[in-house]
């Protein structure tokens, strides 16, 4: 006779052996073929960074199908390499002593700024010296095994590397450091917007950041109980302190200025491969890591680039910058929320002149010529807190600059 409890042991046996079975089934079940393919394409746009983006192609057939069709991408410029070769102490010497005053100012635009952007060009084309350090490399017999291994390691254009990327409607660029060398303390910002040219270009720059608390306690041993405006000596009228013409503060700014716009017109040069080969692209940002400079086109500007024809700075590696009116406010010292002071703060508002052939440097006051839209989208330049002190600075006296093309 058979136990009551051997039809339910086999049962059982039965029922676990097939939920064994079923879990098989399911370890071999690829869970991201059951996503349809839009819902992976939100995925790979929030990765967005063009690294990440490479690895996961090679995970399967179906990513290394769809990556290319992302729309929004991140590229990390890693490096800047420059093969030009440095000029002889000798000779610079040499060239310095036949230069003017106005001439050792753009040696030293060209070779503090010019020089790294020129560095830049070689990111969006293919070095020559990758090649030659490659084939000198292992012929070294000095050279150690980690010098072999980077000479090996090989750098690509973001022009090169966005080759396969056909649906790019947002591109950011970062690049690894800003292009305008400051001392320590200086504070130097820029943004600028471009067509097929300098569409505008704001500037906002100090001598030094400070904070408020360290300014009292250094005159408090002069007065007791200073104001703050007591304390840093601040016009609070807004016309410019005769210091500024005569200590050198005026071609300070000046310099900030041209060298703002080279290094913007410079980046601009650079992004004609990459606009020319991705023409869904309806916004791209090239910035850099530092924050110091942002090169901003969107959809209308892409497509007056690609209608006109770019004008280029004689032999520089740059767009030739129009003629330009310029919008400038200062303040000697200037509090803002938080407890920071911008010391010398300034802000420059650039725009082409509609007049051509203008005076350089030209100043005088501006009266009632910057209307409400452009004060917004002046002051919305910047995040906080630099956005508060271009908006603080716009409500002070304005003085106007003119400048040739160069």
């Amino acid at each position: 006779m058979t136990s009551p409890g051997r039809p339910a042991a086999a049962v059982d046996l039965r029922q676990w052996r097939g939920d064994a079975q079923e879990e098989e089934d399911e370890e071999g079940i690829d869970h991201l073929d059951r996503l349809p393919d839009s819902v992976l394409l939100v995925v790979f746009n929030r990765i967005g960074d063009v690294k990440a983006l490479g690895r996961c192609c090679v995970v399967c057939r179906r990513f290394h199908d769809l990556v290319p069709l992302v729309d929004s991408v991140l590229v990390r410029v890693d490096c800047v390499i420059s093969d030009d070769p440095s000029p002889s102490p000798a000779g610079g010497a040499g060239a310095d002593r036949s230069r003017g005053v106005f001439s050792h100012l753009a040696r030293i635009v060209i070779g503090g700024i010019v020089k790294p952007l020129q560095a830049l060009g070689h990111i969006l084309a293919p070095s020559a010296a990758v090649a030659s350090n490659r084939r000198s490399s292992p012929s070294s017999p000095s050279s150690s095994p980690s010098s072999s291994r980077s000479s090996e390691i090989s750098h690509h254009s973001p022009a090169e590397v966005l080759k396969n990327f056909k649906e790019i409607r947002r591109l950011r660029i970062e690049l690894p450091a800003g292009e305008l060398g400051v001392d320590d303390g200086v504070l130097l910002k820029w943004k600028a917007e471009f067509g097929s040219t300098l569409d505008s270009c704001v500037i906002l720059g100090a001598s030094s950041v400070l904070s408020s608390p360290s300014i009292l306690a250094k005159s408090s041993s002069l007065n007791p109980n200073p104001s703050f405006q007591d304390t840093c000596g601040a016009d609070d009228s807004g016309s410019m302190p005769d210091s500024f013409y005569t200590s050198g503060n005026l071609k300070l700014r000046v310099f900030w200025t041209i060298s703002s716009l080279i290094a913007a017109s410079a980046r601009h040069y650079l992004l004609q491969p990459i606009i020319a080969d991705h023409e869904p692209l309806e916004r791209l940002e090239l910035t850099d890591v530092d924050g110091q400079g942002v090169l901003t086109m969107d959809r209308w500007q892409l497509q007056e680039f690609r209608a006109k024809p770019l004008s280029a700075s004689g032999s520089s590696q740059r767009t030739l910058v129009p003629a330009l009116s310029m919008w400038l406010w200062y303040a000697p010292y200037l509090e803002l929320p938080g407890g920071m002071v911008l010391k010398g703060a300034t802000l420059v508002a650039v725009r082409p002149s509609q007049e051509q052939g203008m005076e350089v440097a030209s100043s005088g006051e501006f009266g009632g010529v910057v209307e409400f839209s452009d004060r917004c989208s002046i002051s919305s330049a910047f995040e906080e807190p630099y956005r508060s002190a271009a908006g603080m600075l716009m409500k002070r006296r304005t003085y106007c600059l003119e400048m040739n093309s160069f």
